[in-house]
């Protein structure tokens, strides 16, 4: 074991300099240096390509490289600022003025400015209606429909005109990219194939240097971040398919923070004196939604298009229970689109708010014909068919849902009557069964599954989109009135009249049932107290950006 004398953290740097071999884990021998200044981080995330146009699972890491022009933590924070380092809107409530940080560059040390913001979006917004349109990945057209020009006036001030009056300019997630790489991209390269190979070119305050999939992304410290290089060295993100490897790393110290973790190795670390454990609700939904589809890739039963047949399961599910049993007590029963974070927009729902009653749901469903007719303890359709659904679930970018709650699901429904089998999918497989019917997606009957959006109303209401089926909507279900709110609230301003109309939405879909919000989890995390100070007090780390990474500190300099 003489080659093992230096200790873990070396392994670590050895990596971040460009070493492509799988990090196997060493034991807490290996625990003890903390010199070279490599913040290390594990979850239980996927990333897939570092293309941002390509893909929706890759927020981590690329969200360290790449700054939004304004986006959630800017508005949330004071000192979170994104590209845009001021931002006005005129009194036409069209016309917004953004100022870009003066002499920014990006990390290959080229001007960073206005001109590259303008690029950005006018790369994704001149696709629309074309073949290729760039409409598959967290950098995507969705609001640019509503703009009217997209001007760089100087390299430090963009201007955005709008057709009416919307949030979106500040609102919107885009990630900024320089314009020197990815003017000769063109549209079908960056929707599919195109990798985006590190090192990326970014503005963020670590850049990824290093990409291997299903095992790490490696980021080394921008010497050109707005805020002065970051005093740590260097990041090492570990993606786990299991979080089990997480809390190992924690106690040995082969990771310094670890998010994702389950209820019980969350308590299990809390017992730990060298390590800080936090929890915070975030914007995760975990639901049970119902394939729709009447025609190509419907489900094996009508029923599930009859929101009479989905309002009387809703009465089969026990979201307390959940929360309970399945998350231990980390999180919020489900109740409608809106999370509690939202605060703006949530409501309990209380006057026509479903409870837990197994008779009722069983009242509910005799009065919609959906009666055991032959006593064999099996419901029957209305076409007199035995129901037997198929319910697909699968490993998730976010959260994992626990197998527990599936299982209480599949067991409310036995009790009623209608018989459920549970097919486990890997994440590949989830996602092409719930991909829109036109690219082979349905063929099953019911999905538990989650999402993890922002809280404009724009993402709270994605899940009852039309034009989202197959990627947000997992239903397929459609409805004009709910598109037409959805529309008149991305085009609104006033709070107010966007609460209304946001409240009008949710209680719409609510009625139709196309899903039944199970809980929405809060975020279990952790981190070692050895190495690092000046992590975040309100949460360890933000989830919308790298803070605290640009103001992390070594314990030991």
């Amino acid at each position: 074991m003489n080659q093992w004398t230096l200790s873990r953290r070396v392994v670590m740097k050895a990596l971040l300099m460009g070493s492509a071999a799988p990090w196997v884990m060493r034991s807490s021998a290996f625990a003890s240096s903390c010199d070279d200044h490599i913040v290390r981080l594990g979850g239980t995330i996927f990333p897939d390509t570092m293309n941002p146009f390509a893909t929706w699972s890759s927020f981590w890491p690329q969200v360290f490289t790449y700054d939004c022009l304004v986006g959630p933590d800017a508005r949330r924070h004071e000192d979170r600022k994104g590209f845009a380092k001021l931002w006005s809107v005129a009194d036409d409530k069209l016309t917004w003025t953004f100022k870009i940080w003066p002499d920014m560059k990006w990390s290959d040390g080229q001007p960073a400015t206005a001109r590259d913001a303008a690029f950005t979006y006018k790369y994704l917004r001149d696709s629309i209606g074309k073949p290729d349109e760039l409409n598959v990945g967290w950098n995507n057209t969705d609001g640019l429909q509503n703009v009217e020009s997209i001007t760089a006036l100087d390299d430090e001030t963009l201007q955005i005109v709008t057709k009416v009056p919307t949030l979106w300019p500040i609102d919107n997630q885009t990630m900024i990219v320089p314009e020197h790489i990815w003017k000769d991209i063109s549209n079908a390269d960056a929707r599919s194939t195109f990798r985006n190979d590190p090192p990326l070119v970014g503005t963020g305050p670590m850049i990824v240097s290093e990409f291997q999939q299903d095992q790490f992304a490696s980021l080394t410290a921008n010497k050109y971040f707005r805020g002065g290089q970051p005093k740590t060295s260097g990041m090492i993100l570990h993606f786990f398919k299991s979080a089990d490897l997480i809390a190992q790393g924690l106690k040995s110290g082969d990771l310094d923070y670890g998010f994702y973790l389950t209820a019980a190795q969350w308590a299990d670390l809390s017992k730990d004196p060298g390590i800080v454990v936090n929890e915070s609700r975030i914007e995760q939904r975990d639901y049970l939604a119902f394939n729709t589809l009447s025609g190509k890739g419907a489900g094996s039963t009508k029923a599930l298009q009859d929101p009479a047949f989905r309002v009387a399961i809703g009465y089969a599910i026990d979201q307390k229970a959940i929360v309970e049993r399945a998350l231990r007590g980390h999180g919020d029963p489900g109740v409608g689109l809106v999370m509690p974070l939202a605060t703006d927009y949530y409501s309990d729902l209380s006057d026509i708010r479903r409870h837990f009653d197994l008779a009722e749901a069983g009242r509910r469903l005799d009065a919609a014909g959906y009666r055991d007719t032959n006593g064999d303890g099996v419901r029957e359709d209305r076409e007199g068919k035995s129901f037997q659904l198929e319910l697909i679930a699968g490993p998730s970018a976010n959260i994992e849902i626990p197998i527990a709650a599936v299982q209480l699901v599949a067991g409310w429904f036995e009790q009623i009557g209608i018989p459920v089998s549970v097919t486990q999918l890997d994440a590949g497989a989830l996602r092409a069964r719930w991909a829109a019917p036109e690219n082979g997606g349905g063929g099953w009957d019911l999905l538990i599954d989650n999402g993890w959006l922002g809280t404009r109303p724009r993402d709270l209401l994605i899940l009852g989109s039309s034009k989202a089926i197959g990627t947000n909507n997992g239903s397929f279900w459609t409805n004009e009135k709910f598109d037409k709110l959805l529309s008149e609230v991305e085009v609104t301003v006033d709070l107010k009249k966007s609460q209304q109309l946001v409240d009008q939405a949710v209680r719409l879909i609510y009625a139709e049932a196309p899903y039944i919000m199970l809980c929405y989890p809060t975020l279990l995390e952790a981190r070692r107290k050895d190495c690092f100070e000046g992590w975040g007090t309100q949460d360890l780390m933000s989830m919308w950006s790298y803070f605290p990474l640009d103001r992390l500190r070594p314990q030991n300099g």
